[in-house]
Formats: structure tokens, sequence, C-alpha cells
């Protein structure tokens, strides 16, 4: 696996590499080309110096005898981050840093499949993200990313398209998908907007009132 390309304005996407199952190594790829920083949580350092992937930053809780100065030679200039609260996931303290360091959005790899409590934690955390950080989770299998109030991108017809709430979200409208939604109201546990999909080549717009959407393209 080749090493990512640094883009100096930092115009694209950061790349956070968590624990989770590991993805297509062309998806992977294609994501390390553009990606001016690279993340990995300190769980998955191993697997990724297997795939010889340069690492900016190590970041973590290093319990159970981690030692990061080690990975120092290995993978230098590499910044190093301790981050001992244990009141968050590790991949919650990577979101925060990026804000910290006022880099605007992110792709997320490797955060689902191994684990269900760590994938609906990893996904649905997104959410108190939104005025702060732009948060991309991505598989072999679909895209996840938390909506605008008002969202419109073309579509090829029958892309499956998923809508997420994470709580009650009202007043949601839809155009092309072929279940639409016009007013309504979805719940997680309850109703939710799973395996819709486009009606038809062309534009998709999706809005709501109050809540937090998220959608899912799928490709399986």
């Amino acid at each position: 696996m080749s090493s990512h390309h640094i883009v100096r304005d930092d115009q694209e996407p950061a790349l956070i590499i968590a624990n989770g199952a590991a993805c297509n190594p062309e998806l992977l790829g294609q994501l390390l080309e553009w990606s001016p920083l690279v993340i990995v949580l300190d769980s998955a350092m191993e697997r990724v110096l297997e795939l010889g992937i340069k690492v900016d930053v190590l970041l973590g809780d290093f319990d159970r005898g981690f030692d990061p100065e080690y990975y120092k030679d290995k993978q230098f200039p590499l910044e190093i981050v301790h981050t001992p609260d244990q009141n968050k996931t590790d991949l919650e303290k990577a979101f925060d840093y990026l804000v910290e360091r006022k880099i605007p959005a992110v792709n997320v790899i490797w955060a689902t499949g191994k684990r269900a409590d760590h994938t609906i934690t990893n996904i649905t955390n997104i959410t108190r993200y939104r005025n702060s950080l732009k948060i991309v989770v991505l598989d072999d299998h679909s895209k996840v990313f938390l909506l605008p109030q008002k969202y419109e991108k073309w579509y090829p017809a029958n892309t499956t398209i998923s809508l997420i709430p994470i709580g009650l979200v009202t007043g949601i409208y839809s155009e092309n998908l072929f279940y639409p939604l016009d007013n309504e109201s979805l719940t997680i546990g309850y109703r939710t907007g799973s395996s819709n999909h486009v009606k038809e080549d062309g534009m998709v717009t999706i809005e709501y009132k109050e809540g937090d959407l998220l959608l899912m393209e799928c490709w399986d």
C-alpha cells in the first residue's frame, strides 16, 4: 500500500482509520491518495503498519501496555496524541482533535463490522459534530453521513438509499425516491426509512424540519 499524498491547503478530508472490519484495498487506496492527514487509532496501528501506510497521527488512550514510542522510528515524523478520557471513544477523541485543528471534514474507515455496539456508537455519534465537522463513514457496502436540513444530489435510478433517524426527526419531505415522504416523521426503533431507492436518474431532494437524519448510500 503506497503512502498518501499531502494536500497542502487541507481542502480534502482527513482520514481516520479505526479498528473495525477492514475495507477493500481499492477503497483504502483511493482515500489515502487525497488525504492531507491520516490518523490511526492505537488499536489499529499494527494492522495499518502491515499494509505499509504512512501515518501522521497516532491517537488513543494507550492502555494495556501499549507503547506509542515504539512507532516513532517506524513512522517518522509521527505525532503522538494521548487521549486518556474514558468518557469518550477513541474515535470521538479523533473527531475532537480535528475540530481543534480546524480541519473541516473527515472520512472514516474500519469503523463498522467487527462488533455491533462499536458500529452503532461510531455511526450515531457523528450527529454531535453537526456544526463543527463533516464526517463520512465508509465501508465496502455503504457510505453514511449526516444530512443538512436540505440535501440535493444527482443519483442514478435504483440507487439504494436508507434514511436513519437519530431519535425523532420531523417534517421530512423527499423528491425522486420510490417511497416518497411528505411531511412525515421517522423515529429510531419505530419507523425508519431503510432500503428506499431512487426512482429515476436525476436529482434527489430530502428536507426535514427538526432532528438528526443520517443518509446511507448502499451498493451491495
